[in-house]
């Protein structure tokens, strides 16, 4: 392979891989301990945090932002111990105004959150950690995709219910087959807000590409199909 026909490789790889570039968020380079009502890294904002009122599982109620409205880095160590597949040790992102120092963690309460993003994005996948039967079943945990404050996709699960004791548990969320510049992620308890726990880890959102990558992979994988021709 000639010199001009290795870069027109070259830019075609480029382009290809900014197509396909994931942000990823591991909250590994944080300090355990609260970030405050908003957090912003990589262009990514989480806010708004159990801004909303709703009823507890045992259909009691609760005032906007009684659940508490902070974000945590929560280092969860004793979590990842038991949930080898759960993110990537040992930080975590959880919610609300309590978490617990050193290894053990609290999974906080988590009605509502809103996750804003500095370009367009087509998936999204994250872990999502909670609690499960006891008092939890029959809450269901919601992630909408929103462009300019409207739902493009959503998906949804329900927490496992017994009459037994609760137990922790996790599973990875995601959405793609849409475009959209936020998320929503909510509980409801037949069509209410509701608050049960939650701690997510490893978000990931793919981003569309912009106008100028799209041209640029154009350009290079013709040019490059045309010297494969030639040579």
């Amino acid at each position: 392979m000639n010199q001009k026909r290795a870069t027109m490789a070259a830019l075609a790889a480029m382009a290809v891989g900014s197509a396909q570039a994931q942000v990823l968020h591991d909250y590994e380079n944080l300090t355990e301990g609260f970030l405050g009502t908003s957090y912003t890294a990589n262009g990514i904002t989480y806010r708004d945090v159990n801004n909303v009122a709703g009823v507890y599982a045992d259909g009691s109620s609760f005032a906007v932002g009684e659940l508490g409205t902070n974000l945590a880095v929560e280092r969860a160590k004793f979590f990842y111990d038991d949930f080898a597949d759960y993110g990537s040790p040992n930080n975590a992102l959880t919610f609300g105004d309590f978490y617990v120092s050193g290894d053990n963690l609290s999974i906080g309460a988590l009605a509502s959150v809103f996750i804003d993003f500095p370009t367009l994005g087509n998936a999204v996948s994250f872990d999502i950690a909670y609690y499960e039967n006891g008092p939890w079943g029959n809450i269901e945990y919601h992630l909408d995709a929103l462009r300019n404050g409207q739902t493009v996709a959503s998906t949804s699960f329900t927490l496992t219910g017994s009459d037994g004791r609760d137990n922790a548990a996790f599973r990875t969320m995601s959405l793609s087959g849409a475009t959209f510049d936020s998320l929503h992620l909510y509980a409801t308890l037949n069509g209410t807000y509701t608050a049960p726990r939650g701690m997510i880890d490893d978000l990931r959102i793919t981003p569309v590409p912009e106008p100028a990558t799209l041209t640029a992979l154009g350009i290079a994988s013709v040019a490059f199909l045309r010297r494969r021709r030639k040579g």
